[in-house]
């Protein structure tokens, strides 16, 4: 399990990705495409055009980490269907789901908004 704050955002990246790219260039796509602070501590995931692999970037206090995984018999949910804009923003609970293979494309809100609560 990647971190276990629920403080973390999580920034999921809507086109497919060349999972070739390392910390520089992930870290680059991070800056230009989700115009967003790579050292943040927020986690980045990015996903193949197949489907297949999966790389999430994290900065964890000390340096830069990047997280893979390559499923064996199915593909990754297609988080770029549907949706409109560079990017997606998930819960750590829902890259958990996500990483596991589980299909979270299709997500329901299950809590209640912040205006809600407010109210």
């Amino acid at each position: 399990m990647i971190g276990s704050t629920r403080s973390i955002q999580v920034w999921a990246r809507r086109i497919p990705t060349d999972l070739r790219n390392g910390y520089n260039g992930l870290y680059g796509i991070v800056k230009r495409e989700f115009d967003r602070d790579p050292l943040s501590g927020h986690a980045f995931l990015f996903v193949n055009k197949r489907r297949k692999s999966a790389k999430v970037l994290l900065w964890d206090g000390t340096g830069l980490c990047i997280y893979s995984k390559r499923l064996s018999k199915c593909v990754f949910s297609d988080v770029w269907v549907g949706k409109d804009g560079p990017q997606l923003q998930l819960t750590m609970a829902e890259l958990a789901l996500f990483l596991e293979g589980a299909d979270v494309a299709k997500k329901l809100p299950i809590s209640p908004s912040i205006l809600v609560l407010r109210q």
